[in-house]
């Protein structure tokens, strides 16, 4: 029986590709604010994009800070993605203006020390051993990535030296771009706009749930 996985709608764009991408995964996607729906499903999917300020804000809006909290505490999984993945941290720094997030990770999302920036485009990563979310993908495979913040490499080394299995990518500098630990993962770039490595990626995640 397909897994039933609710996309949290709080008001960021790109939930309906998130959602498309799921169902050809092989989960029964759902979009949606209702809290019940997000608390009880098998998997709950945070995607983002914009501002982390902007996601924050639609997110307490919608009590999904609380919702993402509650479901950690009860073992749920959870998937970030994008600015998904940014706001599960402590702190975002934009333009030199700092704001509080979930607070489900340590760290600080900021702006990548590169010398073009938004970082768009494909770029390998490379996964610990271990991963679930990379099981059965080859070293050197593409992800598709959009941004300019990540988790940068001292952040990220913390995290990984916390317990969290981190995976790497680079542009200008080495970046968190995917987080897994228990049932809380993320990733930076976009599994639903990088093809057939990406609908890989989230059928491993549906086959944790």
């Amino acid at each position: 029986m397909s897994a039933r996985v609710v996309v949290l709608d709080y008001g960021s764009g790109n939930l309906r590709s998130a959602q498309r991408a799921l169902e050809r995964a092989g989960a029964r996607v759902e979009v949606t604010a209702d809290p019940d729906a997000a608390l009880d499903c098998a998997g709950l999917a945070v995607p983002g994009v914009g501002a982390f300020a902007a996601c924050m804000a639609g997110l307490r809006a919608v009590g999904g800070d609380k919702l993402i909290a509650r479901r950690l505490e009860l073992g749920r999984p959870v998937l970030g993605i994008c600015v998904g993945m940014q706001v599960l941290f402590r702190t975002g720094v934009e333009h030199e203006v700092q704001s509080d997030g979930c607070g489900a990770w340590p760290g600080t999302v900021e702006r990548l020390d590169a010398g073009v920036l938004p970082h768009m485009g494909w770029n390998t990563v490379t996964a610990p051993p271990g991963s679930a979310l990379f099981a059965g993908i080859a070293p050197g495979t593409r992800f598709y990535f959009v941004h300019s913040y990540a988790l940068r490499s001292p952040g990220a080394t913390q995290l990984a030296a916390a317990g969290a299995l981190v995976t790497w990518a680079e542009h200008g500098e080495p970046f968190a771009a995917a987080v897994e630990q228990g049932v809380l993962a993320a990733t930076q770039f976009h599994p639903e706009k990088s093809g057939d490595a990406g609908a890989a990626l989230l059928a491993n995640w549906l086959e944790t749930l």
